[in-house]
């Protein structure tokens, strides 16, 4: 995006909203060299935030993830991102083919040692019509197992701990105070608006979606005024649904009773089954809050289907 374009909907935006005077304005960008040389003049168009997609810092894992750019392009990246933006992020994944409890914790310990604030690490999954399932079916390669994966979950947990920077959600890793804003939005299911070709939306009790293509977005605006191909009301429940399975992945946990209130449910959870799950130690709970354990976070799924499965009105796990 040219640093021009990021200005003026920078500047759109603020004509529709008054920014906050402390607003968090964050950038996704790549470690290419196009996109690096553009760095000083975006953060002089108003992002004082950048989430860089280093996603390894091993020139092999690169190739394997359908990475273009190599580690060394990447810790350059980095390198110029911390010289121009305020604040700088970026994302590894782990738990490839291979990686062990040595490898992983090298590469961690590294991106520990970078200066930045806040890190997302995500593990490697296999989602049906992907690149990966098609070679995991070839068997091109196959995935580490998931006893292999849980240690490596664990170990994140305890170095970024031990480093400052303690999981604030399942995959999310910061220094006191330099959470993602944007994403805690998602997670605290505050409201938030999508635009652009693609960009999804859910405000005022609506979700919404706009065109994917470029070009269809623009003729529906030419048309209609907007680019909105889809657009529904959200029903109590299923803003109980979402709001109780994105809180959950924080690990500050979500007050159930709250959610219940706000959306004039009676109850959103099985309250027999938290307590088991808690005396289980997957679940902590005290004043209507709820939370998972470390032990908790690796069976999220399982225990968001756990604790509602006897409430039919709040939860349907897909």
């Amino acid at each position: 995006m040219d640093p021009a374009t990021v200005e003026e909907v920078i500047s759109a935006a603020a004509s529709h909203w008054a920014p906050a005077p402390d607003i968090e304005i964050t950038l996704e960008a790549n470690p290419n060299s196009v996109e690096t040389t553009r760095f000083a003049d975006v953060a002089s168009a108003g992002v004082n935030r950048l989430s860089l997609g280093l996603q390894s810092f091993d020139d092999k894992a690169l190739r394997f993830l359908g990475r273009a750019h190599s580690a060394r392009e990447g810790f350059a990246a980095l390198e110029t991102a911390q010289k121009h933006f305020r604040r700088a992020s970026f994302d590894l994944i782990y738990a490839l083919p291979g990686d062990t409890e040595v490898s992983w914790s090298a590469m961690l310990a590294q991106a520990l040692s970078l200066g930045t604030r806040h890190l997302s690490l995500y593990q490697l999954t296999i989602e049906q019509g992907t690149r990966f399932a098609s070679m995991v079916a070839r068997r091109d390669f196959e995935p580490l197992n998931s006893e292999t994966a849980a240690a490596l979950y664990e170990l994140t947990d305890a170095m970024t701990l031990a480093a400052g920077m303690p999981g604030y959600e399942i995959s999310n890793y910061a220094r006191p105070g330099s959470e993602s804003r944007h994403n805690l939005t998602y997670w605290h299911y505050g409201d938030y608006a999508g635009v652009g070709p693609g960009a999804h939306g859910r405000r005022l009790g609506m979700r919404s979606v706009r065109h994917r293509k470029p070009e269809n977005f623009m003729s529906a605006i030419r048309r209609n005024g907007h680019g909105i191909a889809e657009q529904a009301a959200l029903s109590a429940i299923e803003s109980a649904d979402e709001a109780l399975v994105m809180g959950l992945r924080l690990s500050e946990g979500v007050h159930v009773d709250e959610i219940a209130e706000r959306f004039d449910l009676p109850a959103i959870v099985d309250w027999s089954r938290v307590e088991r799950l808690e005396s289980s130690g997957y679940l902590t709970s005290a004043n209507g809050r709820i939370a998972l354990t470390g032990k908790g976070r690796l069976l999220l799924d399982h225990i968001l289907g756990e604790i509602a499965a006897a409430q039919p009105r709040a939860l349907a796990v897909g």
